[in-house]
């Protein structure tokens, strides 16, 4: 059962200084119209109608969706009032938001931490310096490390989101923009691949053939990679993949993606690290193993099974001479990260 909930309140595009090439907030979120302090009373209202009695470990408000401490500091302490008001209350438990490291201040978090805000993750996307210039970031490496000990020494939890395949981009840059993240000690991590959304600069590029936009293939093989370094160094990531929309739907008939995307990306990943772990066990076991065990926890099966069961499929294919069976176990355990064991058979 989930114990945390997320009551989110988009801000399209307030804040940011500049539009990145890849970044087209209204069509992402599927939001045109500006949010007020008013609507976020509204939206807090309308989910906690739907989350109380639910027994949830933590509820959050979340302010996503543009820069939101680079929105005037009045703007932000209205929106922020009315989330303070919730959690004085005790109707939720954290404010959090996401920005760019470039609009943190020791101003910004003092004001942030007058009304009791809790976690802030910072918009990285790359550490490499072609990248986010390519990209037009307008911030730098450096930008981000200031921001995270400025977020640390004023007590925030710090959130690190990356992007792979950005323009420039290339495998070994995600990695590293993965380990430079893990330096700064980040609580949780967010995982993006590059969506091409149309009315973007990087839209035009990809018309244009100045960029090549990875496959899904590609990116789930440089995800499953990140995501190793993260969660080996204890850092919780809490999505993999950009959230599906009626607009940014593959195939749908208002799509607005115009290049490799799927819908289901954090899915396979899951099943491509657990393929890999498995494969791994099974080669260490060497080829007189002739029945095996395949055992998750509820939280893991989904990843042992595969994206709509291919690893059963391709197991079966890999080791021929191998009888599989899948089980469920509540005793294995899985928190952040995709645990599957193997018990030889008689």
């Amino acid at each position: 059962m989930k114990k945390h909930a997320i009551i989110p309140i988009f801000i399209p595009h307030r804040g940011c200084p500049n539009d990145c090439v890849f970044c087209n907030q209204k069509k992402i979120t599927a939001r045109t119209a500006d949010v007020t302090p008013d609507d976020a009373r509204r939206i807090i209202e309308d989910y906690l109608v739907t989350l109380r009695g639910r027994s949830l470990d933590c509820i959050e408000v979340a302010f996503f969706g543009g820069s939101f401490t680079g929105i005037p500091i009045e703007e932000q302490s209205a929106f922020l009032a009315v989330a303070d008001e919730y959690k004085q209350a005790g109707l939720i438990d954290k404010i959090h938001m996401s920005t760019r490291p470039d609009y943190i201040t020791t101003e910004i978090l003092e004001n942030l931490k007058r009304y009791h805000a809790d976690v802030i993750e910072l918009g990285v996307q790359s550490f490499d310096p072609e990248v986010l210039r390519a990209s037009k970031r307008g911030h730098s490496a450096e930008d981000v490390e200031r921001a995270a000990q400025l977020i640390h020494e004023y007590g925030f939890t710090l959130g690190i989101q990356l992007m792979i395949g950005l323009p420039c981009d290339s495998k070994e840059k995600c990695l590293e923009s993965a380990r430079r993240a893990v330096e700064l000690k980040p609580a949780i991590a967010r995982i993006y691949p590059t969506v091409v959304i149309n009315e973007t600069e990087l839209a035009d590029m990809y018309r244009a053939g100045t960029y090549k936009a990875l496959t899904t293939g590609e990116a789930v093989d440089i995800a499953k990679d990140m995501y190793r370094i993260l969660t080996d160094a204890g850092v919780q990531v809490i999505r993999v993949g950009l959230k599906n929309t009626d607009l940014i739907n593959d195939g749908g008939p208002e799509s607005q993606v115009l290049a490799d995307y799927h819908p289901s990306f954090r899915q396979l990943m899951d099943s491509a690290i657990a393929r890999e772990d498995i494969e791994k066990g099974m080669n260490e076991l060497g080829d007189s193993v002739k029945a095996v065990e395949l055992v998750a926890s509820p939280l893991s099966f989904d990843a042992l099974s595969g994206y709509r069961g291919s690893n059963r499929e391709w197991f079966t294919r890999r080791f021929p001479g191998v009888k599989f069976t899948f089980v469920m176990d509540d005793s294995v355990p899985a928190d952040n990260y995709i645990v599957c064991e193997i018990k030889v058979k008689e």
